[in-house]
């Protein structure tokens, strides 16, 4: 079905760095297709179907050997291709759709890996299904809380890092807890590398303004 797609079909998709608009090597197509399961109904929903195709190294030469790939590939006038698939029923521009996809949550398959192993979102700890959902939610909370806090506190290079990184780096500092007229006081060495951080983190927050309930 997409080696029928003419050339003329194919458009290209562009990325922007620094408001510079530049045409990547990724081409789409929007792809007549209605497949069987919703086919036999007037009633059924109308959804679109949109190819990316993104050219594979070298052409391959006649007569050697097709090469095998772990992903979807197609092959015309001797290019092969890689293979991407996007079905919606919203009605935007192709090219406008592909990037709200790819930016709706960063990046979807490492969000949920965060969200089932850094804040044990994977590991229910009861049978009963209102425990369990309580437990999301609060998962999904820390998730976000922690989020906020990489991006608005911390800053930098922290916005990127996991839990794991997190926790060995900053969370799991050595340092003693005074408490000393009602107050709680952290002591840390003078030449520790992550004080300055702490004080800075200190800051920012300090400067946050809280918002009306």
């Amino acid at each position: 079905m997409l080696t029928e797609v003419g050339d003329p079909d194919w458009k290209p998709i562009y990325k922007e760095f620094d408001g510079i608009r530049t045409r990547t090597n990724q081409q789409w197509a929007e792809v007549c297709f209605i497949p069987n399961a919703i086919g036999h109904r007037k009633d059924a929903p109308v959804y679109r179907y949109l190819a990316i195709r993104e050219p594979l190294g070298s052409m391959e030469l006649s007569g050697m050997p097709q090469q095998e790939f772990p992903f979807p590939t197609m092959q015309k006038d001797l290019q092969h291709y890689k293979l991407f698939s996007l079905v919606t029923n919203m009605d935007w521009d192709g090219e406008a759709l592909i990037h709200w996809y790819r930016e709706r949550c960063g990046k979807s398959e490492e969000a949920h890996s965060v969200m089932k192993g850094d804040f044990a979102g994977g590991k229910l700890p009861s049978g009963d299904f209102g425990e369990n959902a309580a437990w999301w939610w609060i998962m999904v909370l820390a998730m976000n809380f922690n989020t906020i806090m990489k991006r608005l506190v911390l800053g930098g290079s922290w916005a990127s890092k996991r839990m794991k990184a997190i926790r060995f780096s900053l969370i799991n500092t050595p340092g003693r807890i005074v408490e000393r007229s009602r107050q709680l006081i952290i002591r840390l060495a003078k030449s520790h590398p992550v004080l300055e951080l702490y004080l800075e983190a200190r800051r920012r927050i300090k400067e946050m303004v809280p918002v009306p309930g």
